[in-house]
């Protein structure tokens, strides 16, 4: 495996563990909050043409982490799902607790949640400090890839935007995400740079995904 295919591959682990971890999509008929989630989510017309959106549904009483792969272990314990953790353990149930949608553009894999209920905002703070580096491993055997989480400054002073950055050997690789809480309901989002040349779309990271997310949050926020 070569080392960028190894460091892409590595982050993409990390990142599927927050994407399939942390939200429960809504199912069944939309009822109180459900019907708020479905006025307030982005839809498809809310994208420039081109652009791929989908709706992300899982089923019915399905668990936290089914279908993802394991955790890579790291160095401190459990930051390469800390995230995940944080917002798993204090997650609403149930149908109408959540929303899910994957937007894809040429450059940008982005998947957005609108939550029903806060963020632990200030428990995701610490988690991004105390993994401010660390170190992740395919194996315990193996040398430990070196990670580091960094708070980005944006517009948006009451959202937390981190970018979490792999390096192995000379080549890096990022992801994004941002939480943010809006009125009583909350959005969190991730981004992982996937170049797609059959989308028309292209993005720039992070502008493309933090634009989004405001959009998002915004549109949360509306009575």
């Amino acid at each position: 495996m070569t080392r960028r295919r190894a460091a892409t591959a590595a982050l993409a682990v990390l990142l599927t563990a927050v994407l399939t971890g942390c939200g429960q999509a809504i199912t069944g008929t939309a009822t109180w909050p459900g019907a708020r989630l479905e006025k307030v989510v982005l839809k498809a017309a809310d994208f420039p043409p081109g652009v791929q959106y989908d709706r992300i549904t899982r089923s019915p009483g399905q668990s936290d982490g089914t279908g993802r792969p394991p955790a890579m272990l790291s160095n401190p314990e459990g930051c390469s799902e800390a995230f995940t953790r944080d917002i798993a353990d204090s997650a609403e149930r149930g149908p109408g607790s959540a929303v899910e949608y994957v937007v894809g553009y040429d450059g940008a894999r982005i998947v957005m949640t609108v939550l029903t209920w806060p963020l632990d905002l200030g428990r995701l703070a610490a988690t991004a400090d105390r993994c401010a580096h660390f170190q992740t491993f395919f194996d315990p055997s193996m040398p430990g890839i070196p990670m580091t989480t960094t708070r980005l400054q944006t517009s948006r002073p009451d959202a937390l935007v981190y970018e979490q950055t792999m390096r192995l050997g000379n080549q890096t690789n990022s992801a994004y995400f941002s939480f943010e809480n809006a009125g009583q309901m909350a959005v969190f989002g991730i981004v992982f740079a996937t170049p797609n040349p059959s989308i028309t779309v292209k993005a720039a990271l992070p502008q493309t995904f933090l634009e989004i997310a405001a959009k998002q949050a915004d549109r949360a926020r509306l009575p």
